[in-house]
């Protein structure tokens, strides 16, 4: 093979990627099921693109975010770690919060929902992918760098 052949061949794979790329993209930017369900985040589907604190699932299972002291000051302190870690507030009401984060490269949209349960102390986390399988542990470390920020605000 030539060196022609092989750049026509190398451009031709990078518009199809770049395409998909593209659907994909565009794909993500539809509104998902999201909110309360039997006053309860969703759970997450069978795919690694999401976790959540509500539901049991050995892939998708993370910690809620706990609290000590006053609940609107812990919501306060989840709303304010949402946006620290680069988070975009689309609805908030009674309790819960839904946000979404956009990647930096393919526009990819994630989203993130916490509900208040007051009772138990706890702020309970869902996030999850829009489109693909797997987010390669994103949605996972998401959620640490949230957890993180809470923790710091709280003490």
């Amino acid at each position: 093979m030539n060196i022609r052949n092989a750049a026509s061949w190398l451009s031709a794979l990078l518009v199809i990627a770049g395409t998909i790329l593209g659907f994909m993209s565009c794909a993500s930017q539809g509104l998902p099921r999201l909110g309360l369900t039997d006053g309860k985040l969703g759970p997450c589907p069978d795919s690694p693109n999401c976790v959540c604190s509500e539901h049991e699932g050995k892939v998708s299972r993370v910690e809620p975010l706990a609290f000590k002291g006053d609940p609107q000051r812990a919501w306060k302190n989840a709303r304010d770690a949402v946006l620290d870690i680069g988070g975009n507030i689309e609805k908030e009401m009674d309790g819960y919060l839904w946000a979404t984060f956009t990647s930096r490269l393919f526009r990819f949209v994630d989203d993130l929902e916490l509900r208040m349960e007051e009772t138990s102390h706890n702020i309970h986390v869902r996030t999850a992918s829009r489109v693909g399988y797997s987010d390669l542990g994103v949605n996972r470390e998401r959620i640490q760098s949230l957890r993180n920020s809470f923790n710091e605000k709280s003490n």
